[in-house]
């Protein structure tokens, strides 16, 4: 996987086998409109706006903000609950010009790309949508904006208030909590049946697996990226999908705390020729455009082959960077319930 330099060293290093890195932010343009005839019950106040963010910073404008931009995922999750962006920074579109995973379901053509790829912010083509606001996540403790070149970001920050959202080192409820609370100050009725629907669900879907990791303690899942030269295996601590499914009784495989020093605490670097180091009922691979998919491992790495879990067909995506709304995290765990549900239990590699 072409990664940018500063990427392959620690947590930066590989967003891929641990979850995200926490460098940089995003804001893409959002606007708080609702789809044709939609009535928004929390929208839009008159007078001013204001969000305290998890840096403990509050955002503050004199009105609603309609020219959002934000990171892609948090684009895409704003989405969900009707908030329409402007601009977006972030793994947006594919390289033959289709959304990428993190999009979601926004239409992708109607929408301000300021940067597609690490390490590209467009500052004039952002200056140019006049941004009330600028969202993203957090991968750190520092509260970095995922995303926001650091190089850059004195001048972007300049240009419009930021509203930073931490996926560090918590269950992905808690950003799911706090992406609702921004979407619902930014004009969308949180209250709405759609929206209520969709939590149950979440709720739903926690208890399944609860109850399905619980029946089959004995389904060991190995979580894992791919690039050309590595292996990398993440442990749950760190990423808040991960962190959500150990609480939840889900069996991950666990590197050593030494072997995840270099990444910061992330994940395990293994090369090729020691893949078959754990043994594993079920492998979920990181599914973002960065990482080499399995189509691609299958044919290209022998000793990816050879593994039991491949072997048997118990290999699923793991949507590494979740969009945070409960609509796209409840799939995320039904997904997983059934996998562990239908996995064989595997004899160990030779």
């Amino acid at each position: 996987m072409s990664q940018p330099r500063s990427l392959q060293l620690s947590r930066r290093g590989m967003l891929a086998a641990g979850g995200a890195l926490g460098l940089t932010a995003v804001l893409a343009a959002c606007g708080s409109e609702k789809k044709d005839g939609e009535k928004k019950d929390g929208a839009a106040k008159a007078g001013p706006w204001s969000f305290k963010d998890d840096r403990g910073k509050t955002a503050e404008r004199e009105a609603t903000p309609k020219n959002i931009v934000a990171f892609t995922g948090v684009a895409a999750a704003l989405f969900d609950y009707g908030i329409e962006c402007k601009g977006v920074f972030g793994p947006t579109k594919t390289k033959d010009g289709k959304a990428d995973v993190q999009a979601g379901d926004m239409d992708v053509s109607k929408l301000t790309v300021i940067g597609n790829e690490w390490g590209r912010f467009n500052i004039e083509k952002y200056a140019g949508l006049a941004p009330d606001v600028l969202i993203s996540t957090m991968f750190d403790a520092k509260g970095t904006l995922w995303y926001v070149p650091e190089e850059s970001s004195d001048k972007i920050l300049k240009l419009a208030p930021s509203v930073g959202i931490s996926v560090y080192d918590r269950q992905m409820t808690q950003p799911l909590q706090r992406i609702l609370a921004l979407a619902e100050s930014l004009g969308a009725d949180v209250r709405s049946d759609k929206v209520v629907k969709a939590k149950k669900r979440f709720e739903d879907a926690s208890e399944r697996l609860r109850k399905v990791a619980k029946a089959h303690k004995d389904i060991k899942v190995l979580v894992g990226s791919a690039s050309q030269d590595l292996f990398y295996v993440s442990g749950s601590d760190l990423s808040a999908d991960l962190e959500y499914f150990k609480a939840l009784g889900v069996n991950i495989i666990e590197p050593p705390e030494k072997a995840k020093k270099a990444s910061g605490g992330w994940f395990e670097n293994l090369s090729w020729e020691n893949v078959d180091q754990y043994d594993a009922d079920l492998i979920m691979m990181d599914n973002r455009t960065s990482a080499l998919q399995p189509a691609v491992l299958d044919e290209s790495k022998p000793t990816w082959r050879k593994l039991p879990a491949v072997k048997a067909g118990q290999v699923i995506p793991r949507v590494t960077e979740p969009i945070f709304s409960y609509a796209k995290c409840a799939p995320i765990l039904e997904d997983l319930a059934d996998a562990i549900e239908k996995a064989k239990k595997l004899k160990k590699s030779a």
